[in-house]
């Protein structure tokens, strides 16, 4: 049974949880996006890197998140550092492979169309690769985003100072208090979905061209339509 009282009165600590969780899962994505878009520039413009690169990131991806925390810990301490970098690099290899794949899905016609108008390399890139590559680049954002909201929990054995959420499952788990537990497991599953669920929106927003036609009888005023 849940203890209903205690989440009642513990209701400002969830709150500065859930910000402390979406701030170590915002920091983390940002940082790892603007790293893994400069390497999928790399691997676009010179495609023999993106093996190498790819194949470093699959590789850090297989590092237990708990043995990779814990590596850290001699070398940078008990810091939001240490907090941040694995982060960082499980969200490359998502990022790699959705950017490389959003910019590979750019069709062929598509740029020859724009070399004849006379872009620069740089301009294509910006003005008609990147809008194109938008639907992927996002569908990756969204998995890592989801991704590292779960992995922001780990954070945790670090201590009181991270884990958003997280805090209380440990902190549960360790008082063996099963509703602490389930409001901090809850919590980031909650967290994980309304974040997807604003991406989403935001996918919708930048890429107009991929919303299906609406029904012509819905474009007709409402005189015509019953006519």
């Amino acid at each position: 049974m849940l203890d209903w009282g205690w989440l009642a009165d513990h209701l400002g600590a969830f709150a500065d949880r859930t910000v402390q969780h979406l701030y170590l899962a915002a920091v983390g994505l940002v940082v790892g996006f603007a790293i893994a878009f400069a390497l999928g520039l790399v691997a676009i413009r010179r495609r023999r890197s993106y093996p190498p690169i790819a194949g470093a990131a699959g590789i850090l991806y297989t590092i237990p998140s708990l043995v990779l925390f814990a590596a850290l810990v001699p070398i940078t301490g008990l810091s939001l550092l240490t907090a941040e970098v694995p982060l960082v690099i499980y969200t490359q290899v998502i990022f790699i492979r959705n950017i490389v794949a959003g910019f590979d899905a750019v069709p062929a016609d598509v740029l020859e169309a724009a070399d004849g108008m006379g872009y620069a390399r740089d301009q294509r890139l910006l003005r008609v690769e990147l809008p194109l590559a938008v639907p992927l680049i996002v569908a990756g954002l969204r998995v890592a985003s989801v991704s590292t909201i779960g992995l922001v929990t780990i954070t945790g054995t670090l201590g009181d100072r991270f884990g958003g959420l997280g805090f209380f499952i440990f902190e549960g788990y360790s008082r063996g208090f099963a509703t602490e537990i389930a409001a901090g497991a809850v919590g980031s599953m909650v967290l994980a979905l309304v974040v997807d669920a604003v991406l989403v929106r935001v996918q919708r927003f930048l890429t107009p061209w991929t919303r299906p036609p609406a029904l012509a009888a819905e474009r007709l005023p409402a005189d015509a339509a019953t006519s």
